[in-house]
């Protein structure tokens, strides 16, 4: 689970981090990634933000048991990757119909590739 100042719960946050971020696209997810300028109006100024996830997992992916288990499976990956990510950084992990059928190993292989592409590291 993360925590509450690592979730992103606004819409105006979601549609923040898909408008103007960054995005890159795996088989089984696509990881949109706002660095500059996403600190949360609602903060304190003198707090360093955490950089916050969200996650969007249609009907498309699969029934509603299907969906909430690709979600705890993204939410354990990505808390353990938030580290990685830049203060103040959105993240929003939406994931593919591909994603029902797919183990923990192959999505946080998407994922990794994904950040990885958005950070800077590797390109494809």
């Amino acid at each position: 689970m993360l925590s509450p100042e690592n979730r992103l719960r606004r819409r105006e946050d979601f549609a923040s981090a898909v408008r103007r971020g960054r995005r890159a696209g795996r088989p089984l997810l696509v990881v949109h990634l706002r660095t500059s300028g996403a600190t949360d109006p609602h903060e304190p100024g003198d707090v360093d933000p955490s950089p916050r996830a969200g996650f969007v997992v249609s009907k498309a992916v699969g029934i509603a048991v299907v969906r909430n288990r690709v979600k705890r499976r993204l939410r354990h990956l990505v808390r353990d990757r938030l580290a990685q990510l830049p203060a103040g950084s959105l993240v929003v992990v939406r994931a593919l119909p591909g994603a029902a059928d797919a183990g923990v190993d192959e999505l946080a292989r998407d994922l990794d590739a994904a950040l990885a592409r958005l950070l800077g590291g590797v390109a494809r």
